[in-house]
């Protein structure tokens, strides 16, 4: 909550009245406005749980000010759909003399597809030169609560719900065109179409200048891999995300691992490791349930099957806006704030290694790595807390509580 000199304390509860301005110096550094404390005292005693604010600013800019974005990527990484096949799988640009930590490589990227149904409803950072979303920097500025959805935004038509239900029908999409030899474009081809022929916005398209409507994460890929003109590979694992934006103004988000081929016997435990880490999350969601202990539980999942967890990155609420309170990490002995109560919304999306759980970040500013090259698996659910439990809005069809099965992941 913003708060100026002659008005309440940010912190919550305090009556005192700000005298001084003493404000956050890290948000400060990030660029987002000032929020002011009444004292030191005050300033610490509740520094751990303002900070949640620094960590969803990092992890929507790139680690940048609010007021900056992620670079757009540089010239040299695109060409024509009807480029010659040697040209379509050169390197861009930046990976010329790049440090890979792994075998994987870019190729080139397709134009970005347009938005061509006039019905379809774009979010504020669509049109955005810097792909910025100044709704969810205001909400972060000034917003600690935890929304509530009721009825009338979970029901209807173009609600909360039907756009995780158009979600897991583009996801459905995506993924039946995966197969060995096709490109992550045409995958991005695919989602685009889909999204469009649902009346729905493909919510990663030009989100803090990401070049396309949906992320493929191929093998060490962790998340937010740009779809390219590299053609998948026998043995590949392949993550698809998609997030759609409904005409009523919700986005729905969600993404499954895919097995292309022949997958090693490695790829595919880890695959059903990266599974049964949401699986076992999912079951904890219910009313009075701490954020901060699903990463525990993931962690016990993933350590007992020699696999480590992802800290850089980590599940959030969702509904009007693509991103918003709460943080939710993925690993154990988090420092997340926040009861479940029914009718919040949010994701869960473990990110699994089976090596190390550092990561790093390509040249593009976007594609996050594994740090020693070994592979990664995800999936991600948007969940509903209801009265007794949850309701995972982005289910498979007839699937409402998760159940492992690998000939639907298998390509």
């Amino acid at each position: 909550m913003s708060s100026a000199v002659g008005s309440g304390c940010a912190s919550p509860g305090c009556t005192n009245v700000v005298s001084k301005r003493l404000a956050c110096p890290k948000c400060q550094q990030l660029g987002l406005p000032p929020v002011y404390f009444c004292g030191q005292e005050c300033f610490k005693k509740n520094y751990s749980s303002h900070k949640a604010i620094h960590s969803i600013a990092k992890q929507m800019t790139g680690g940048g000010a609010v007021g900056s974005h992620r670079k757009t990527p540089p010239d040299g990484i695109s060409c024509d759909l009807d480029a010659d096949e040697a040209t379509k799988l050169s390197l861009p640009v930046w990976a010329t003399g790049y440090t890979f930590t792994g075998p994987l490589r870019p190729a080139l990227l397709s134009p970005t597809r347009s938005i061509t149904n006039p019905k379809v409803k774009k979010p504020d950072y669509a049109t955005h030169p810097s792909g910025a979303s100044e709704s969810e920097q205001r909400d972060r500025a000034s917003n600690n609560n935890i929304r509530v959805y009721g009825p009338e935004e979970l029901e209807g038509e173009c609600n909360l719900r039907y756009a995780c239900a158009m979600g897991r029908e583009v996801l459905d999409a995506g993924g039946k065109a995966l197969r060995v030899g096709v490109t992550t474009d045409e995958i991005d081809r695919v989602v685009h179409e889909a999204s469009m022929e649902r009346d729905c916005y493909p919510s990663p398209l030009n989100y803090y200048n990401f070049p396309k409507s949906v992320c493929t994460s191929v093998n060490e890929v962790i998340c937010h891999g740009i779809p390219d003109f590299r053609e998948v590979q026998d043995g590949d694992i392949v993550n698809i995300d998609v997030t759609t934006y409904s005409r009523g103004g919700y986005h729905g988000d969600l993404n499954e691992t895919f097995m292309v081929g022949n997958v090693d016997a490695e790829g595919k435990h880890l695959v059903q490791t990266a599974f049964d880490c949401l699986s076992s999350a999912l079951a904890m969601v219910k009313p009075g349930t701490l954020y901060r202990d699903l990463g525990s539980t993931i962690h016990r999942v993933a350590q007992a099957n020699k696999c480590s967890v992802v800290r850089t990155y980590c599940g959030h609420g969702i509904g009007s806006l693509f991103h918003t309170a709460p943080n939710v990490p993925h690993y154990h002995k988090n420092k997340a704030k926040g009861v479940m109560k029914e009718g919040h919304v949010f994701t869960v999306e473990p990110m699994i290694n089976l090596g190390t759980y550092n990561d790093t970040t390509w040249g593009d500013n976007w594609t996050a790595v594994t740090a020693d090259g070994k592979r990664s698996a995800q999936f991600e659910h948007t969940v509903l807390v209801t009265k007794d439990g949850c309701e995972i809005l982005t289910q498979r069809q007839n699937e409402p509580v998760m159940k492992w099965d690998a000939d639907l992941l298998q390509r």
